[in-house]
């Protein structure tokens, strides 16, 4: 990896640290979700990163995706599982990181066991290792501590603005013989829950994502189009980001971009089960 690549993913993590740092002191009991966003998205712009995508705070049961809308009206509660999942980029290449807390509380077994095998899965990635190898770890070392993984959610790669590269590596066993290379960098994450294990599309979705330019109807559709490409580099926004259009009118232009296929969706999901889930993630440079 060239020098200058390095010291842009280095200056990535050290803004994650001290936003992460920073996160931990505002997860406390009766915290609105809408205004923890907005703290810890302002901290990543203040410290002289991007948003690789908009920050997802997940509580108890819901395991990816959501990022509060406006006027959000969900607080924390005391015992809740509050998972953020925060993605920072400095001149296009990312940091992906997530953590989770249990709200006054000072852990959970569902979180130690996520950072326990997190930990232990970390030490695999290496040059050479099978994506096969590495999932069946992640299943075997959460089933032994009598949990489930999330088999349907994954590790990923990652890339200049590309928030999902090769290689995927799901929570799950599996028989993906792709092999792990020198100088790729990957996000692994892991989910852990008491449920059976598998997530499902739920609720409205928050965020979304350029695919493609197409012809649309809604002159608001040609400018949320604009913004995807040009403000957010093609990488996930929030529904919450875009204020300068009236709902009625924003929600029917996300409708028609996501229908013509210029817009992809990246609905909330939920543990099938209403399991509760624990999610810790790392990004590592492989050498």
């Amino acid at each position: 990896m060239e020098k200058e690549v390095s010291e842009w993913y280095k200056k990535a993590f050290s803004i994650s640290e001290k936003v992460i740092d920073y996160a931990k002191t505002l997860l406390v009991e009766n915290s609105n979700v809408f205004w923890l966003a907005e703290k810890i998205e302002q901290k990543v712009i203040e410290l002289g990163g991007e948003l690789a995508f908009p920050v997802n705070i997940c509580v108890n049961e819901i395991a990816a995706h959501y990022s509060p809308p406006l006027g959000d009206t969900l607080t924390l509660k005391k015992g809740d599982l509050v998972k953020i999942d925060l993605g920072i980029h400095v001149n296009g290449y990312i940091c992906d990181r997530a953590f989770t807390v249990c709200v006054g509380e000072k852990s959970h077994p569902l979180i130690e066991v996520a950072e326990d095998t997190l930990k232990k899965v970390l030490q695999l990635i290496k040059p050479g290792k099978k994506v096969f190898e590495i999932s069946e770890q992640v299943e075997k070392f959460i089933t032994s501590k009598g949990f489930n993984p999330v088999r349907n959610l994954s590790g990923h790669g990652l890339e200049r603005f590309t928030l999902h590269a090769h290689p995927t590596i799901p929570n799950g066993r599996n028989t993906i013989q792709d092999e792990i290379k020198e100088g790729q960098v990957i996000a692994m994450e892991v989910f852990v829950t008491n449920g059976v294990g598998l997530v499902k599309e739920s609720g409205s979705t928050l965020i979304y994502q350029y695919k493609q330019d197409k012809p649309v109807r809604y002159e608001e559709s040609r400018k949320i189009l604009s913004l995807a490409k040009e403000k957010f580099n093609t990488l996930p926004f929030a529904k919450r980001w875009i204020r300068n259009i009236p709902k009625l009118k924003l929600d029917l232009a996300l409708r028609e971009l996501v229908e013509v296929g210029a817009l992809i969706e990246h609905p909330v999901l939920k543990e099938v089960s209403n399991g509760l889930v624990a999610q810790a993630e790392e990004t590592v440079i492989v050498e």
